[in-house]
């Protein structure tokens, strides 16, 4: 049996009526979901990342504690921030989480003392909070930092900077003994650091990580503790620092690197004795 349908004038208007309805409607969607957010309209102007071409300092002038002062790591970046439509907080800022950490100071056949990550060493964490232990998870709030209220009309451009380096005192003699006769024959350290470019809402918590640099800070000295004092510690290689990578691509940043405690407030100081048992010389300020 044959139907027909028979289309009329009145009909053809109805149709081309809901056609373009429909794309009228398609086309306020579309542009609805090109409009961008902050997440995708934050732009990272130009970041910097360098470790000073200088050796290492040693200072002898203690008869009590070997000092050492390494070449600063510096980072900086210029942040373009778009404006904010409504009241909310933005922070961006310099996120540090340690990786890994070998700080061995050498005591010829006595034994070592050592700084240890516990919960890094055992695997427990991917890496730990650098941070000031003040403001975390931010690395500082001076000009580690930068915070842009909202409402806000014009797009605003923001420089942030951070630096490191270590300045530790290595005692001459043993750590766990009465006598002050010097014993210290090496130090070796060798420690690698994340450091992240983050914003962050203050209310909603939302994180967009902006740039992710990696770097890392190694050192060996060698003692002769029968010689004068101001004559005893020599630099062993490298003289000059390898320079950090800033990252093509981001990595995300491990939950314990954001929290507490930070390494300062975690790391524990060793004495592991050629023969015999490790003892705490100096337990973690934090305890869990």
């Amino acid at each position: 049996m044959d139907i027909g349908f028979e289309i009329t004038d009145e009909d053809c208007w109805r149709l081309l009526e809901i056609v373009l309805v429909l794309w009228a409607m398609g086309c306020i969607q579309s542009i609805s979901c090109k409009s961008k957010g902050f997440r995708e309209s934050i732009t990272v102007i130009e970041v910097k990342a360098s470790i000073d071409p200088v050796p290492t300092n040693i200072d002898e002038s203690s008869s009590v504690v070997l000092r050492y002062r390494t070449p600063h790591f510096r980072a900086s970046a210029q942040v373009l921030v778009p404006p904010l439509p409504r009241k909310e907080t933005w922070i961006v800022g310099w996120i540090q989480a340690c990786s890994h950490m070998e700080f061995y100071n050498h005591y010829g056949e006595h034994g070592m003392s050592s700084w240890e990550l516990p919960d890094l060493l055992e695997g427990k964490i991917q890496a730990i909070s650098d941070s000031d232990g003040v403001n975390y998870p931010w690395y500082g709030n001076t000009t580690e930092t930068c915070t842009i209220v909202g409402p806000t009309k014009k797009e605003g451009k923001f420089s942030v900077s951070m630096n490191d380096n270590f300045y530790p005192s290595v005692t001459w003699a043993v750590p766990v003994s009465d006598s002050n006769v010097a014993k210290l024959t090496s130090i070796h350290r060798d420690q690698s650091f994340t450091t992240w470019l983050v914003a962050t809402n203050t209310a909603t918590n939302e994180m967009v990580i902006l740039q992710t640099i990696r770097w890392r800070m190694k050192l060996g000295i060698d003692v002769t503790p029968s010689k004068p004092l101001g004559h005893r510690a020599k630099l062993k290689e490298p003289h000059a620092q390898e320079q950090p990578q800033i990252l093509s691509k981001n990595e995300p940043i491990p939950p314990s690197a954001l929290v507490k405690p930070n390494a300062n407030d975690a790391q524990v100081l060793m004495w592991r004795p050629k023969d015999g048992r490790p003892l705490v010389v100096i337990p973690p300020k934090h305890r869990a």
